[in-house]
């Protein structure tokens, strides 16, 4: 009788056990959110991101007179969430760069907290989902180049990534990049876009990568594509 009973509870142990086992993994992808990780290249002025409900607050980052420069390890936006970079007051340009080996995948809606031009640097390939938005009043550029080169010569780079360069941009002149895969070893990321991107009128709209497809549509009313 006894031994009867010991089995017993030996097989609910093992039972409530195994069920643990299976919640375990459950229980940890509630905190997933939108994948927004910096990486350590700017040191004290690392990217900081706060989240709050559905939202990401993307704080931080390394200021050159009116220019803000981000870096992350990983770069993504799950359908339903949203990701703002803060504009303090002196930036009109932000640039972001993705130095981690992974896609960016944007489910969900990217913005600005401000009027300031965005632009997001991922040599391993951008995609913007069906369900992606945008909320950026200023010029949106994005591409999957592995450096932009300014016009006195310094560069952001998401190859070799290091402190922003000390530099005024005007973002009037042209920039010239550098895509992955010129240097061997580096990846070479593609930008694919199944969205409808809509940004304010008379603002520019920019997609460039080794091979862009677009599926959706990119509309900005008496502006630029």
């Amino acid at each position: 009788m006894n031994k009867l009973c010991l089995l017993q509870k030996y097989r609910l142990l093992e039972c409530f056990t195994f069920g643990i086992l299976l919640i375990i993994p459950f229980l940890g992808t509630e905190n997933v959110n939108s994948q927004i990780v910096p990486d350590n290249t700017l040191g004290d002025e690392r990217s900081i991101v706060n989240s709050v409900g559905n939202t990401d607050q993307i704080d931080g980052g390394a200021i050159r007179g009116e220019n803000l420069f981000h870096s992350f390890e990983q770069f993504s936006i799950e359908a339903g969430r949203a990701a703002y970079f803060s504009n303090p007051d002196v930036i009109n340009n932000i640039f972001s760069r993705v130095t981690g080996g992974d896609r960016s995948d944007i489910m969900g809606t990217l913005g600005v907290l401000g009027d300031a031009n965005l632009f997001l640097l991922n040599p391993s390939g951008i995609l913007f989902g069906p369900d992606a938005t945008l909320d950026i009043r200023g010029a949106f550029y994005t591409s999957t180049a592995g450096e932009i080169t300014f016009p006195d010569g310094n560069t952001f780079s998401a190859l070799v990534p290091g402190a922003p360069p000390l530099l005024t941009v005007d973002v009037t002149i042209p920039i010239s990049v550098e895509f992955a895969g010129a240097i061997p070893g580096t990846p070479v990321g593609n930008l694919t876009n199944e969205a409808k991107l809509v940004l304010d009128a008379g603002q520019q709209l920019t997609l460039q990568g080794n091979t862009v497809v677009s599926r959706g549509e990119l509309i900005a009313p008496g502006g630029t594509v």
